[in-house]
């Protein structure tokens, strides 16, 4: 049976560059776009068999639509260099495979691949399109079906004339006049301003097209509707008109052309090779040998049947993996695969198998450990986590799963929200589905392991896997179980007293306002502001005038009642977070629980959530005593903080080698009083509390990027004294204005910077032709060294404290990390000698050339430490 495959080239190339992380070959060619690309080819080719297949592009900007309205597609971003490279490697990976390719000016690749389903559909012939514009699923017919792909390659969507009636309630044709109506913003194609989806899809429902909607004006909607109805009728119907795809171009070719012979495996070889998709060599290595799928294994019904290095699956689709137990387990040594109901699984003999195994694997150990507890099992010993080496090799690229996680190495499998559904199509699926999924899960996670470890390797990165990342995962699971102690009486009290300061703010704002209105509501109080008390209108919104927060910061000088507004937000938002919204966070145990993202920030720093605990605001006191509500276990212990001092400027003294910076801190000076008499060249004792002030913000502001405009606003000095300071500054450390030059040409060559322990942060938009794009990334280069290298010192602390035999000797618990601090649950009759340890552990974390220090405090609760 002859079935043909139409490709929307440009639209795939896109999905395939922005769906992957940004790859490159040793000649420095960007790859990622490609390697999407074969690996779609690659599942296409085996899963449909095509006997017909093209691929179509974009001939150029200009075609016969531009003639019709110039400012179709107007807009839109350029294509991104990394991504225009590819295109010509594109093409000869396509040529490789023997895959016809097609182009024609004036005419887009929608229009070949229009014309040629339309051939096909008069031949009853199968065809399968695949893209990343929905345009096409106008195409869809009895023998026609679109692929959409909805999120880089690997997800994709069919599109049917009966997905299409069950979605939208229209037939395939009909997608033009959807356009027609409510436009399409990524074409630039205007359609009727202000009628969106829900009204198109109304009027369409009622007269089908947008020539007979347009007929029955009068008949449609409400009186503003029908205004711009007639108003723009030209433009819905010019909409309409460039939303339709051509299906008569002028080819030069048949369809029996575009034969498919699946015959060109040595060209592929070689083109893999040159640009370095080993895990596609690798399968075809391996099918030149065995003819079997990676995945096509045995199943076992014994744990004693695995060999000694294996990789764990512990699965239970929460989000909160602390308070579910899981429901299903999976194991395989990659020849065979153990999957298992978990109400059918002993746990003292999965626990001695566990302990017996030379590897145990996993992704997202954290989660792994905390749901075996859950069985009572204590294992720990986790070798690898491709969680974790995923976000080493590519911190930009946001983890979402394990299927996610392991495409860029040639290994496909469905998703969770595939399996699981998502929204109102979430499902539950039987026991049987349940172990097909996880046996491909367990084994995409075994499969990729050995590939992402060398890479790690590759990168100068399998130290900071192996030392520091995968043995803190193992720390913050302890800590996440562990939790810490709360009052809730004292957030209930607090409450109540917030509640009423809320009452008396807000009787002072009315006072003020000379009436009562809804603070909360953005309408009323623009009235209120710019209508009644005829402040300046400094922006407006599509609904009327913009209350947010820079406006009214902007405002503080024209009325009273901006500083009161202002407060009245702040004391209500730390209402409803914290004080309220922590009551809710406290379990059973009297603990609150927060889980810790080691694969978010992509300096390397940790994030805490669920409830939040690193961002409880204290620059009130509101906030502060927030914290008395956190308290030790009992009242025979303490709560122990450690803060390393100064640690960002410590990392930049040792990262520049700034000779002076660096003798501050060997010497002990404190650093800003330092800069202040550097940068006005006085002495010590002629430093005045202004000088230091304005030091300390240089200090903290210079390396990232701070302007002469940042500092002014800062400081509250003109332009030309912050630029005079700024210039001062980087003569006094001339190996600071050296790093802050070199880091950037660095990001520029590299495409990344790096860290003290070489965790990579990569720096696409250091190239950006727009000015503010590219400053942004600069100034991102010259902060993660230094970010990222402080993060990764307190976490080295974190593993180094938990191996180390003499402070594991003291009965304290680590109990959370807040970003340059740790704090602990020690007993009182422990505490001085476990702060000589600990603080030893901390200060000599990692030798930079430059003294660590860290500073303490210690009470009944955690308000009281500091």
């Amino acid at each position: 049976m002859k079935k043909l495959i139409l490709i929307d080239g440009n639209s795939v190339a896109f999905r395939a560059f922005y769906g992957l992380p940004l790859l490159s070959n040793q000649s420095g060619l960007h790859t990622n776009a490609v390697f999407g690309y074969a690996r779609l080819l690659e599942r296409i080719i085996k899963e449909e068999e095509p006997t017909h297949f093209l691929v179509a592009f974009d001939a150029g900007k200009s075609t016969f639509r531009h003639k019709e309205y110039k400012d179709y597609k107007g807009g839109r971003q350029s294509t991104p260099p990394e991504l225009g490279e590819q295109f010509a490697p594109i093409r000869r990976l396509i040529d490789a495979y023997g895959i016809k390719r097609f182009e024609l000016d004036e005419y887009e690749a929608d229009d070949i691949i229009g014309t040629l389903s339309d051939m096909a559909d008069k031949e009853k012939m199968k065809t399968i399109i695949i893209t990343g514009d929905k345009d096409l699923t106008q195409l869809a017919s009895e023998h026609t079906v679109i692929y959409f792909t909805k999120k880089g390659i690997s997800d994709i969507e069919a599109y049917t004339p009966e997905r299409i009636r069950e979605i939208y309630d229209l037939e395939p044709g009909q997608i033009i006049d959807l356009k027609g109506l409510m436009g399409d913003k990524s074409d630039n194609i205007p359609g009727i301003p202000g009628v969106g989806e829900k009204t198109a899809l109304k009027l369409l429902h009622q007269f089908d097209t947008v020539e007979k909607v347009l007929e029955n004006a009068e008949a449609a909607g409400g009186k503003k509707l029908q205004e711009k109805l007639k108003a723009f009728n030209e433009e819905a119907l010019m909409s309409k008109s460039l939303a339709t795809i051509h299906r008569e171009v002028p080819l030069d070719f048949e369809i029996d052309d575009l034969e498919f012979r699946n015959d060109s495996e040595d060209k592929k070889y070689e083109l893999f090779k040159e640009y370095e998709f080993n895990s596609l060599l690798q399968k075809m290595d391996a099918a030149e040998t065995e003819d079997i799928s990676a995945f096509d294994v045995a199943m076992t019904g014994e744990l004693s049947e695995l060999g000694k290095k294996v990789s764990l699956h512990l699965e239970v689709h929460a989000a909160n993996y602390l308070y579910h137990r899981p429901e299903f387990i999976a194991v395989t040594d990659g020849e065979k695969v153990y999957v298992k109901n978990i109400d059918d699984v002993d746990a003292g003999a999965l626990e001695a198998f566990l302990d017996a195994r030379e590897e145990v694997n996993a992704y997202d150990i954290k989660r792994q450990i905390a749901l075996l507890r859950q069985l009572g099992i204590g294992f720990t010993g986790f070798t690898h986590d491709i969680m974790m080496a995923s976000f080493l090799l590519d911190p930009s690229k946001k983890i979402i799963d394990v299927a996610e996680t392991v495409s860029p190495y040639g290994i496909n499998i469905n998703s969770d929200d595939f399996h699981y559904g998502k929204g109102r199509n979430k499902k539950t699926p039987s026991e049987e589905e349940m172990i097909e999924f996880l046996k491909d899960k367990v084994m995409a996670v075994h499969n990729a392991k050995d590939e992402m470890v060398a890479k790690l390797a590759e990168d100068e990165m399998a130290d900071l896997y192996h030392d520091l990342e995968v043995p803190l995962s193992k720390v913050l699971a302890e800590m996440e179980l562990r939790g810490i102690s709360v009052l809730p009486g004292r957030l209930v009290e607090m409450e109540e007293e917030i509640e009423g300061r809320l009452e008396e703010m807000k009787s002072h704002i009315y006072e003020l306002a000379g009436e009562e209105f809804n603070i909360n509501s953005p309408k009323q109080l623009g009235v209120v502001l710019f209508e009644k008390l005829g402040l300046p209108v400094i922006k407006k919104t599509k609904t009327g005038y913009s209350t947010a927060v820079d406006v009214l910061e902007a405002l503080q000088d024209k009325h009273e009642i901006i500083r009161h507004l202002l407060d009245y937000r702040t004391i209500s938002k730390l209402q409803s977070t914290y004080v309220i919204g922590l009551q809710k966070e406290v379990r059973e145990d009297s603990r609150i629980h927060t889980r810790f993202n080691q694969t978010l920030a992509q300096t390397g720093r940790l994030s805490s959530v669920e409830p939040n605990l690193q961002n409880i605001p204290i620059r009130l006191d509101e906030g502060r005593r927030i914290r008395r509500a956190f308290v030790p276990k009992d009242e025979n212990h303490v709560l122990l903080a450690l803060d390393y001092s100064q640690i960002e400027l410590r990392v930049l003294a040792a990262i520049t080698g700034d000779e002076t910076m660096q003798e501050a801190f060997t010497s002990d000076l404190d650093i800003h009083t330092k800069t202040a008499m550097e940068v006005f060249n006085v002495a010590r004792e002629d430093v005045t509390s202004t000088m230091r002030r304005n030091a300390k913000a240089v200090n903290f502001g210079i390396v990232y990027g701070i302007s002469d405009y940042g500092l002014s606003q800062n400081l509250g000095i003109t332009r030309k004294e912050a630029k005079t300071f700024i210039d001062n500054y980087l003569a006094s450390f001339p190996k600071v204005k050296a790093f802050m030059s070199s880091i950037i040409q660095d990001a520029k060559r590299d495409g990344y910077v790096k860290t003290l322990l070489n965790r990579r942060r990569y720096i696409p938009d250091v190239h950006n032709k727009n000015f503010n794009a590219r400053s942004v990334a600069e100034r991102t280069a010259m902060n993660s060294p230094i970010q990222g290298s402080a993060a990764d010192i307190i976490k080295l602390a974190m593993v180094n404290y938990a191996k180390d035999e003499k402070a594991q000797g003291f009965k304290a618990e680590l109990l959370l990390q807040i970003h340059d601090e740790l704090i602990f649950d020690v007993p009182k009759d422990e505490v001085e000698d476990f702060i000589t340890v600990i603080k030893n552990i901390m200060e000599n974390a990692l030798d930079i050339g430059v003294p660590l220090k860290v500073e303490h405090g210690y009470g009944s609760d955690w308000y009281e430490v500091k």
